[in-house]
């Protein structure tokens, strides 16, 4: 017994880190997504639909190739063994494994950029050959995706420098970098048709965003990497055993996210035959599913992997389990009432955000109905993200593989039967659909390699916070009625509905007592006690 207080001690500390490295993800993700609704809402203002859907299609593209082998493989092959390295061999051996990592980073980021420009007709032909059937749409995505296609060298050059910086607990540069590419959109969406007038065409706007705000992230992660001593040339020693390590993690990782990602491909295709606008639709809609997920539940994934590794490595599968229930019960206080307020509230949300300009009442109701389907699966891909953390962390990477080819199935076959009838929206509901299935297939084969998942916790977790979300979510609805009979608009539904779901919310919390409001709460009130005290 006394030997088990102080792993309990120790597993609260950790639990405090992760806590508090969640909330600096968190702040950082917050100032991107704020700024990225600034972009959207500039987008949809700004351009006509024919050319966000040209977009939206030409940048999906070299945009799921940076997640592939940038974050993606990055963070599930190269993070677990860059901290292994780091905790068993020491600093300089850890930086002599990095410099080969980006020896062998530019090797693969050059090479695919170099296809990705030279065939890329073939690949819109691919994925958006519906495009063909509108006068020049497709040589407009063509000329697009060339020019948007050189993003993944500086996404993949900073996604390995989140690598190093995260292994070292410097979260600050890495939550608040990615806010510049959206800084680039807003500024030459607004600022090139004032500098360039009638010689101006929209779409390099958007070209010249990409680029811009791929290369802004690359600098400023490089006085962090300098000071930790992680900014030497590249070395190209791809027989280093850690080197090998990483290659033999990266190859079921990369194709397990291609084959999850060869979904939202398919669905940018089965999208293109759905006519102009469905493109937009669904991506604004996604974007706004994605909000909640960038600021809470990536936050906590980014703060948990290191911790998740490094038990992992150390063979503490106890506190691994204790560390894996809390990522979960956290992630699900986040998901759930997000989940059910967008479905509340899917419609007033969206005319607030994007009804202006070039984005009309027409487009406004289908992305409403965009974001009802995609909005009811946002807690099962929080789930997906938290468990195959899980599976990264102790290196099985050959179970995700699996799970995304059976998520891939669920997918086209939802998708081809629901695209006839609910047109752009069964793509949409698809796409949830697939996420539940892959979330039930990574939590069913989590047993072999944490067979004490304590469930009891989770699903008690998941109870008090189902029932706060309801609350929360039958409060935002009641208030949008009222005010809608009472003759007030959309946007000021939105805005009042919302606030009386978020405090019905945490009110049923309360009443509920449950502990994920007080972990979530405790940084605030500490740091408010602090200022009282200094105040007396």
């Amino acid at each position: 017994m006394e030997a088990e207080e102080p792993a309990k001690d120790r597993g609260a500390r950790e639990h405090e880190r992760i806590a508090g490295r969640a909330a600096i993800v968190a702040a950082g993700t917050l100032a991107s997504r704020f700024l990225g609704l600034v972009r959207d809402q500039v987008l949809a203002a700004v351009f006509s639909r024919q050319l966000t859907d040209a977009f939206f299609v030409a940048f999906t593209i070299p945009n799921l190739l940076r997640q592939v082998l940038g974050e993606g493989a990055v963070q599930s092959a190269v993070l677990p063994v860059l901290t292994r390295t780091k905790e068993q061999q020491g600093d300089d051996a850890a930086r002599r494994f990095f410099a080969n990592l980006r020896g062998l980073s530019w090797t693969l980021l050059v090479t695919v950029t170099a296809l990705g420009v030279g065939f890329a007709e073939p690949l819109v032909w691919l994925f958006a050959g519906g495009f063909q059937e509108i006068p020049g749409q497709f040589e407009r995505t063509v000329w697009l995706t060339r020019w948007v296609f050189p993003y993944i060298l500086f996404m993949g050059t900073a996604a390995l420098g989140v690598a190093a910086l995260n292994t070292y607990r410097r979260f600050t540069v890495t939550a608040f970098a990615p806010a510049l590419l959206n800084v680039a959109f807003i500024g030459c969406a607004l600022g090139m048709p004032w500098l360039f007038g009638a010689r101006y065409d929209p779409a390099t706007a958007l070209a010249t965003a990409v680029l811009l705000g791929g290369a802004l992230q690359v600098l400023a992660q490089w006085p962090s990497l300098r000071r930790i001593g992680f900014a030497a040339r590249p070395r190209f020693d791809f027989g280093h055993p850690e080197v090998r390590e990483v290659l033999r993690r990266m190859g079921p990782v990369m194709l397990g996210m291609g084959v999850y990602y060869v979904d939202v491909l398919l669905a940018r295709r089965f999208l293109s035959e759905q006519g102009v606008g469905a493109q937009s639709y669904f991506s604004w809609a996604l974007r706004l599913c994605d909000f909640p997920q960038g600021i809470f539940v990536m936050a906590l994934q980014t703060a948990a992997l290191p911790s998740l590794s490094r038990l992992a490595s150390t063979g503490d599968r106890a506190e691994l389990s204790r560390t894996f229930t809390f990522g979960m019960r956290l992630t699900l206080f986040a998901a759930l009432p997000a989940t059910l307020l967008a479905l509340a509230l899917a419609e007033p949300i969206v005319v607030l955000l994007f009804q202006r300009g070039q984005f009309d009442a027409i487009a406004a109701h289908e992305t409403a109905r965009a974001l009802v389907a995609q909005g009811a699966g946002i807690w099962l891909v929080a789930l997906c993200r938290q468990l195959v953390s899980l599976y990264y962390a102790v290196g099985d990477t050959r179970t995700p593989v699996l799970v995304a080819a059976l998520d891939l199935g669920a997918f086209v076959i939802a998708a081809l039967a629901l695209a006839g009838p609910l047109g752009h929206v069964g793509v949409s509901a698809a796409v949830s659909i697939a996420s539940g299935v892959q979330a039930l297939l990574l939590w069913s084969f989590a047993g072999r390699h944490l067979p004490d998942r304590r469930s009891a916790e989770i699903f008690g977790s998941f109870a008090r916070t189902l029932a706060a979300s309801l609350a929360g979510a039958a409060a935002a609805y009641g208030v949008r009625e009222g005010l809608s009979r009472a003759g007030l608009g959309l946007s000021s539904q939105a805005i009042l509905a919302a606030l009386a779901g978020v405090a019905a919310f945490v009110g049923a919390a309360f009443v509920f007592r449950s502990p994920e409001l007080r972990i979530v709460t405790a940084p605030l009130l500490r740091r408010f006690g602090r200022g009282r005290g200094r105040e007396g």
